[in-house]
Protein backbone atom coordinates (compact mmCIF):
# COMPACT_ATOMS: atom_id res chain seq x y z
CA UNK A 1 0.00 0.00 0.00
CA UNK A 2 1.72 3.04 -1.35
CA UNK A 3 1.84 6.32 1.28
CA UNK A 4 -0.05 9.01 0.63
CA UNK A 5 -2.40 7.50 -1.97
CA UNK A 6 -4.47 9.98 -3.97
CA UNK A 7 -6.10 9.86 -7.06
CA UNK A 8 -5.61 12.50 -9.86
CA UNK A 9 -7.53 13.13 -13.41
CA UNK A 10 -6.00 16.12 -15.43
CA UNK A 11 -7.78 18.73 -13.54
CA UNK A 12 -6.31 17.85 -10.40
CA UNK A 13 -2.97 17.19 -12.18
CA UNK A 14 -3.22 21.07 -13.32
CA UNK A 15 -4.10 22.43 -9.78
CA UNK A 16 -1.52 20.53 -8.36
CA UNK A 17 1.12 21.98 -10.89
CA UNK A 18 0.28 25.21 -11.08
CA UNK A 19 0.45 25.12 -6.80
CA UNK A 20 3.81 23.45 -6.31
CA UNK A 21 4.87 25.89 -9.06
CA UNK A 22 3.78 29.06 -7.39
CA UNK A 23 5.39 27.28 -4.16
CA UNK A 24 8.18 26.93 -5.76
CA UNK A 25 8.88 30.22 -6.60
CA UNK A 26 7.82 31.60 -3.29
CA UNK A 27 10.88 29.18 -1.86
CA UNK A 28 13.06 30.57 -3.86
CA UNK A 29 12.06 33.74 -2.50
CA UNK A 30 13.10 31.84 0.76
CA UNK A 31 15.95 30.97 -0.51
CA UNK A 32 17.17 34.95 -1.12
CA UNK A 33 15.49 35.24 2.62
CA UNK A 34 18.39 32.69 3.93
CA UNK A 35 21.21 34.00 1.59
CA UNK A 36 20.12 38.17 2.97
CA UNK A 37 19.97 36.69 6.74
CA UNK A 38 23.55 34.68 5.98
CA UNK A 39 25.10 38.10 4.73
CA UNK A 40 23.31 40.37 7.31
CA UNK A 41 24.79 38.32 9.99
CA UNK A 42 28.23 37.62 8.62
CA UNK A 43 28.29 41.96 8.49
CA UNK A 44 27.72 41.94 11.74
CA UNK A 45 30.05 39.61 13.21
CA UNK A 46 32.87 42.03 10.68
CA UNK A 47 31.42 44.55 12.49
CA UNK A 48 33.29 42.96 15.79
CA UNK A 49 35.81 40.98 14.12
CA UNK A 50 38.16 41.85 16.55
CA UNK A 51 36.86 41.16 19.56
CA UNK A 52 36.40 37.48 18.44
CA UNK A 53 38.67 35.07 19.22
CA UNK A 54 38.75 33.53 15.94
CA UNK A 55 36.96 33.09 12.86
CA UNK A 56 34.97 30.09 13.62
CA UNK A 57 32.14 32.33 14.46
CA UNK A 58 31.90 32.86 10.52
CA UNK A 59 31.03 29.35 10.12
CA UNK A 60 27.31 29.80 10.70
CA UNK A 61 26.77 32.93 8.60
CA UNK A 62 28.98 30.93 5.60
CA UNK A 63 26.64 27.95 5.62
CA UNK A 64 23.70 30.21 5.30
CA UNK A 65 24.93 31.83 2.68
CA UNK A 66 25.62 28.89 1.16
CA UNK A 67 21.94 27.16 1.95
CA UNK A 68 20.36 30.27 0.52
CA UNK A 69 22.59 30.37 -2.94
CA UNK A 70 21.35 26.41 -3.31
CA UNK A 71 18.22 26.52 -2.32
CA UNK A 72 17.39 29.74 -4.87
CA UNK A 73 18.78 27.36 -7.42
CA UNK A 74 16.85 23.93 -6.55
CA UNK A 75 13.98 26.12 -6.21
CA UNK A 76 14.10 27.76 -9.69
CA UNK A 77 14.66 24.00 -11.06
CA UNK A 78 12.04 22.61 -9.68
CA UNK A 79 9.66 25.14 -10.52
CA UNK A 80 10.39 24.97 -14.05
CA UNK A 81 9.53 21.32 -13.45
CA UNK A 82 6.48 22.02 -12.59
CA UNK A 83 5.35 24.32 -15.60
CA UNK A 84 6.45 21.69 -17.80
CA UNK A 85 4.87 18.81 -16.48
CA UNK A 86 1.43 20.63 -17.66
CA UNK A 87 2.79 19.58 -21.23
CA UNK A 88 2.97 16.05 -20.80
CA UNK A 89 5.90 15.56 -23.82
CA UNK A 90 8.41 18.58 -22.56
CA UNK A 91 8.22 16.73 -19.26
CA UNK A 92 9.38 13.94 -20.56
CA UNK A 93 12.98 15.42 -20.72
CA UNK A 94 13.22 16.40 -17.31
CA UNK A 95 11.52 12.10 -16.20
CA UNK A 96 15.16 10.66 -16.06
CA UNK A 97 16.89 13.08 -13.98
CA UNK A 98 13.67 13.59 -11.50
CA UNK A 99 14.60 10.64 -9.18
CA UNK A 100 17.81 11.91 -8.37
CA UNK A 101 16.66 15.28 -7.71
CA UNK A 102 13.91 14.27 -5.05
CA UNK A 103 16.83 12.58 -3.55
CA UNK A 104 18.86 15.28 -3.54
CA UNK A 105 15.90 17.81 -2.46
CA UNK A 106 15.69 15.16 0.64
CA UNK A 107 19.28 15.30 1.44
CA UNK A 108 19.68 19.32 1.33
CA UNK A 109 16.16 19.85 3.24
CA UNK A 110 17.90 17.25 6.49
CA UNK A 111 20.76 19.58 6.23
CA UNK A 112 18.67 22.70 6.37
CA UNK A 113 17.39 21.21 9.46
CA UNK A 114 20.75 21.22 10.89
CA UNK A 115 21.93 24.38 10.14
CA UNK A 116 18.21 25.39 11.65
CA UNK A 117 19.70 23.82 14.74
CA UNK A 118 23.34 24.76 14.55
CA UNK A 119 21.51 28.41 15.08
CA UNK A 120 20.04 27.50 18.28
CA UNK A 121 23.24 25.70 19.25
CA UNK A 122 26.37 28.25 18.15
CA UNK A 123 24.85 30.48 21.43
CA UNK A 124 27.14 28.31 23.55
CA UNK A 125 30.64 28.21 21.54
CA UNK A 126 30.18 32.06 21.17
CA UNK A 127 30.18 32.60 24.52
CA UNK A 128 33.87 31.24 24.82
CA UNK A 129 34.62 32.86 21.81
CA UNK A 130 33.70 36.68 22.81
CA UNK A 131 35.25 36.13 26.58
CA UNK A 132 38.57 35.41 25.04
CA UNK A 133 38.40 37.74 22.34
CA UNK A 134 37.10 40.69 24.57
CA UNK A 135 39.72 39.77 27.54
CA UNK A 136 42.65 40.39 24.26
CA UNK A 137 40.63 42.97 23.30
CA UNK A 138 40.90 45.13 26.94
CA UNK A 139 44.34 44.27 27.05
CA UNK A 140 45.22 46.01 23.85
CA UNK A 141 43.44 49.01 24.78
CA UNK A 142 45.89 51.20 25.50
CA UNK A 143 48.31 50.30 22.61
CA UNK A 144 46.66 53.26 20.15
CA UNK A 145 50.41 53.07 18.60
CA UNK A 146 51.09 49.70 17.61
CA UNK A 147 49.89 48.60 13.94
CA UNK A 148 47.16 46.27 14.05
CA UNK A 149 46.12 47.40 17.36
CA UNK A 150 45.62 51.12 17.21
CA UNK A 151 41.95 51.03 16.50
CA UNK A 152 40.72 48.68 19.11
CA UNK A 153 40.47 51.39 21.79
CA UNK A 154 38.16 52.97 19.17
CA UNK A 155 36.07 49.66 18.75
CA UNK A 156 35.67 49.49 22.13
CA UNK A 157 34.87 52.52 23.62
CA UNK A 158 31.73 51.95 20.28
CA UNK A 159 30.93 48.77 21.44
CA UNK A 160 30.62 49.29 25.28
CA UNK A 161 28.50 52.71 24.46
CA UNK A 162 26.29 50.66 22.09
CA UNK A 163 25.93 47.56 24.10
CA UNK A 164 25.78 50.23 27.00
CA UNK A 165 28.24 47.70 28.93
CA UNK A 166 31.34 47.85 30.81
CA UNK A 167 34.41 45.32 30.94
CA UNK A 168 34.04 41.54 30.46
CA UNK A 169 31.70 40.35 33.06
CA UNK A 170 31.24 43.34 34.77
CA UNK A 171 33.33 46.70 35.16
CA UNK A 172 35.41 45.60 37.56
CA UNK A 173 37.15 43.57 34.82
CA UNK A 174 39.10 47.38 33.95
CA UNK A 175 40.71 47.56 37.64
CA UNK A 176 42.75 44.19 36.28
CA UNK A 177 44.72 45.46 33.50
CA UNK A 178 46.50 48.47 32.25
CA UNK A 179 44.21 50.18 30.23
CA UNK A 180 46.16 53.77 29.83
CA UNK A 181 49.62 54.15 27.77
CA UNK A 182 52.78 54.61 29.06
CA UNK A 183 52.91 58.00 27.26
CA UNK A 184 50.15 59.49 28.93
CA UNK A 185 52.21 58.55 32.46
CA UNK A 186 54.63 60.95 34.20
CA UNK A 187 57.24 58.09 35.28
CA UNK A 188 58.82 60.82 37.54
CA UNK A 189 55.04 60.95 39.42
CA UNK A 190 55.48 59.45 42.87
CA UNK A 191 51.85 58.08 42.60
CA UNK A 192 52.82 56.52 39.05
CA UNK A 193 55.91 55.16 40.68
CA UNK A 194 54.14 53.59 43.69
CA UNK A 195 51.54 52.16 41.39
CA UNK A 196 53.68 50.39 38.95
CA UNK A 197 56.25 49.14 41.99
CA UNK A 198 53.33 47.99 44.02
CA UNK A 199 52.60 45.65 41.14
CA UNK A 200 54.32 42.45 39.93
CA UNK A 201 54.02 42.86 36.54
CA UNK A 202 54.69 46.36 36.61
CA UNK A 203 51.49 47.40 35.34
CA UNK A 204 49.71 50.46 36.34
CA UNK A 205 46.65 49.53 37.54
CA UNK A 206 44.29 51.72 39.32
CA UNK A 207 39.96 51.18 40.34
CA UNK A 208 38.73 53.23 37.25
CA UNK A 209 37.05 52.78 33.53
CA UNK A 210 37.18 54.15 30.41
CA UNK A 211 34.59 56.93 29.62
CA UNK A 212 32.41 54.94 27.97
CA UNK A 213 31.43 52.99 30.53
CA UNK A 214 29.74 55.94 31.99
CA UNK A 215 25.66 55.89 31.83
CA UNK A 216 24.27 59.07 30.60
CA UNK A 217 21.41 58.48 32.60
CA UNK A 218 22.66 58.96 35.76
CA UNK A 219 22.02 62.56 37.48
CA UNK A 220 25.47 62.52 38.73
CA UNK A 221 28.52 63.42 36.84
CA UNK A 222 30.38 60.55 35.95
CA UNK A 223 32.81 58.82 38.51
CA UNK A 224 34.88 56.64 36.38
CA UNK A 225 38.46 57.66 38.18
CA UNK A 226 39.11 56.32 42.48
CA UNK A 227 35.60 54.39 42.05
CA UNK A 228 36.50 52.61 45.66
CA UNK A 229 37.49 55.47 47.18
CA UNK A 230 34.71 56.99 49.14
CA UNK A 231 37.26 59.78 50.15
CA UNK A 232 37.73 61.43 47.01
CA UNK A 233 34.30 62.08 46.08
CA UNK A 234 31.30 64.63 47.95
CA UNK A 235 28.73 61.98 49.93
CA UNK A 236 29.91 58.95 48.29
CA UNK A 237 30.02 55.69 49.22
CA UNK A 238 30.70 52.60 46.41
CA UNK A 239 29.34 49.69 48.63
CA UNK A 240 25.87 51.39 48.38
CA UNK A 241 25.10 54.22 46.05
CA UNK A 242 24.16 53.31 42.90
CA UNK A 243 27.07 53.73 40.42
CA UNK A 244 26.72 55.45 37.69
CA UNK A 245 28.52 53.46 34.98
CA UNK A 246 27.18 50.23 33.08
CA UNK A 247 26.67 47.55 35.40
CA UNK A 248 26.12 44.55 32.76
CA UNK A 249 29.56 42.82 31.23
CA UNK A 250 29.92 43.17 27.38
CA UNK A 251 29.80 39.81 27.31
CA UNK A 252 26.53 39.39 28.14
CA UNK A 253 25.50 41.64 26.26
CA UNK A 254 27.10 41.11 22.93
CA UNK A 255 25.69 37.13 23.57
CA UNK A 256 22.19 38.40 23.97
CA UNK A 257 22.35 40.06 20.76
CA UNK A 258 23.48 37.92 18.82
CA UNK A 259 21.92 34.97 20.61
CA UNK A 260 18.72 36.36 19.73
CA UNK A 261 19.96 37.21 15.67
CA UNK A 262 20.61 33.52 16.04
CA UNK A 263 17.09 32.58 17.41
CA UNK A 264 15.35 34.67 14.98
CA UNK A 265 17.32 32.87 11.83
CA UNK A 266 16.92 29.89 13.25
CA UNK A 267 13.24 30.08 13.76
CA UNK A 268 13.40 31.25 9.61
CA UNK A 269 14.93 28.85 8.52
CA UNK A 270 12.86 26.07 10.03
CA UNK A 271 9.80 27.38 8.53
CA UNK A 272 11.95 27.17 5.05
CA UNK A 273 12.76 23.94 5.92
CA UNK A 274 9.17 23.41 6.19
CA UNK A 275 8.24 25.15 2.72
CA UNK A 276 10.67 22.86 1.31
CA UNK A 277 9.71 19.49 2.31
CA UNK A 278 6.26 20.68 1.33
CA UNK A 279 7.43 21.34 -2.30
CA UNK A 280 9.69 18.23 -2.24
CA UNK A 281 5.82 16.19 -1.75
CA UNK A 282 4.62 18.07 -4.01
CA UNK A 283 7.35 17.44 -6.53
CA UNK A 284 6.52 13.50 -5.94
CA UNK A 285 3.04 14.05 -6.15
CA UNK A 286 3.55 15.42 -9.79
CA UNK A 287 6.25 13.08 -10.59
CA UNK A 288 4.40 9.71 -9.92
CA UNK A 289 0.90 10.91 -10.76
CA UNK A 290 2.11 11.38 -14.49
CA UNK A 291 4.05 7.98 -13.89
CA UNK A 292 0.84 5.86 -13.18
CA UNK A 293 -1.60 7.29 -16.17
CA UNK A 294 -3.94 4.74 -16.93
CA UNK A 295 -3.59 5.75 -20.75
CA UNK A 296 0.01 7.08 -21.11
CA UNK A 297 -1.09 8.16 -24.92
CA UNK A 298 -4.72 10.18 -23.31
CA UNK A 299 -3.48 12.74 -20.75
CA UNK A 300 -6.87 12.86 -19.96
CA UNK A 301 -7.29 9.70 -18.09
CA UNK A 302 -6.89 9.19 -14.38
CA UNK A 303 -3.56 8.47 -12.39
CA UNK A 304 -2.58 7.90 -9.00
CA UNK A 305 0.20 9.64 -6.82
CA UNK A 306 1.76 9.06 -3.85
CA UNK A 307 4.65 10.16 -1.06
CA UNK A 308 6.14 6.80 -1.26
CA UNK A 309 5.53 3.84 -3.17
CA UNK A 310 5.71 1.67 -0.19
CA UNK A 311 4.75 2.01 3.41
CA UNK A 312 7.34 3.56 5.68
CA UNK A 313 8.28 -0.11 6.61
CA UNK A 314 8.28 -1.29 3.56
CA UNK A 315 10.19 1.25 1.87
CA UNK A 316 13.32 0.86 5.21
CA UNK A 317 13.01 -2.85 4.69
CA UNK A 318 13.45 -3.07 0.93
CA UNK A 319 16.46 -0.30 1.15
CA UNK A 320 18.27 -2.67 4.27
CA UNK A 321 18.10 -5.20 1.82
CA UNK A 322 19.62 -3.31 -1.32
CA UNK A 323 22.58 -2.64 1.26
CA UNK A 324 22.94 -6.17 2.52
CA UNK A 325 23.36 -7.55 -1.24
CA UNK A 326 25.74 -4.27 -1.87
CA UNK A 327 28.13 -5.32 0.99
CA UNK A 328 27.53 -9.27 -0.05
CA UNK A 329 28.55 -8.25 -3.42
CA UNK A 330 31.33 -6.01 -3.02
CA UNK A 331 32.81 -9.37 -0.37
CA UNK A 332 32.28 -11.54 -3.20
CA UNK A 333 34.42 -9.63 -5.22
CA UNK A 334 37.20 -9.46 -2.85
CA UNK A 335 36.84 -13.36 -2.68
CA UNK A 336 37.10 -13.50 -6.06
CA UNK A 337 40.13 -10.98 -6.20
CA UNK A 338 41.95 -13.20 -3.41
CA UNK A 339 41.40 -16.49 -5.23
CA UNK A 340 42.64 -15.20 -8.60
CA UNK A 341 46.26 -13.41 -6.75
CA UNK A 342 46.52 -17.06 -4.83
CA UNK A 343 46.35 -19.05 -8.01
CA UNK A 344 49.10 -16.77 -9.77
Amino acid sequence: MALGLVKFDLKKRVKLAQTVWFMYWFAVMAGVLVLSMGLFFKIELRKRSELMDNNESHFLPNLLIFMGLVACGINGFGGKVCYDSLDPTKFLKWKPMLKGFLLFCMGFNALLMVTALLCFLMRIPLQFTLAEGLKNGMRYYKDTDTPGRCYMKRTLDLMQIEFRCCGNENYRDWFEIQWVSNRYLDFSSKEVKDRIGSNVDGQYLMDGVPFSCCNPSSPRPCIQHQMTNNSAYYSYDHYTEELNVWKRGCRSAMVSYYGGLMNTIGVLVMLVTLLEVAVTIGLQYIDSSLSTLVNPEDPESESEGWILEKTVKETFTDIMDKMKSMGKGTKVEEGEEAGVATVS
